[in-house]
């Protein structure tokens, strides 16, 4: 498995992934739960450079002294969103939002990947950073995969959008409604006087 590194920007990063042939049901469900679990790590701070005193200590661990303020003291790394892989013949893509997570969470997703590669099925290539011409990123692509706060501030803009407008309908059907009863006051008070002068007013319908 060839590993190679391009231009890349963490906080809008693609995985491109290249199988010795285009990747069935088992081998996509192999590498989609390596990437969820690979995330779901991320998204909790796992990948964090500054709180790594089990490794730091060496090889010896028994009775370590696991210094829990320096542990608290670090701060925070989280990757921020990932949408799903896709595939195209033998490519398989994702995006990934890193955030703030380290470069010990990629040596991670790499070595996850190079053990797909010796027990389950080949992976010719994997490529981190870029873009490839032969695939390319659709403009409409871009909301899809904006980082996961981005998208809840977006919604709340809509739902505020929304509100506003409702607030403008009941605005409108006030006004009629309004409309509608100053209508038919003006008409009582007109036909109660010409009902005075007749003794063979009937009542009108429905009332």
């Amino acid at each position: 498995m060839d590993v190679r590194f391009r231009e890349i920007d963490p906080f809008s990063c693609w995985l491109w992934i290249r199988f010795a042939h285009p990747p069935g049901r088992g081998e996509r469900e192999y590498l989609e739960t390596l990437l969820d679990s690979w995330f779901f790590l991320g998204k909790l701070g796992a990948f964090n450079a500054e709180s790594l005193q089990v490794h730091e200590e060496g090889v010896d661990l028994s009775w370590m002294a696991y210094d829990n303020d320096e542990a608290g003291r670090a701060q925070p790394a989280l990757m921020h969103s990932m949408a799903q892989p896709q595939y195209q013949g033998a490519w398989a893509r994702c995006w990934m939002d890193l955030g703030t997570s380290d470069g010990l969470g990629l040596d991670l997703l790499i070595n996850g990947l190079r053990q797909l590669d010796h027990e389950f099925f080949e992976i010719e290539e994997v490529l981190i950073g870029g873009l490839n011409e032969d695939w390319p990123v659709e403009d409409d692509e871009e909301d899809r995969f904006l980082p996961l706060m981005d998208q809840l501030d977006r919604l709340a803009e809509q739902e505020l959008e929304g509100e506003g407008n409702d607030d403008d309908e009941d605005d409108e059907d006030s006004r009629a409604d309004e409309d509608r009863d100053d209508s038919e006051a003006g008409g009582g008070l007109s036909g109660h006087g010409s009902r005075a002068g007749n003794s063979s007013h009937r009542p009108r319908p429905g009332r």
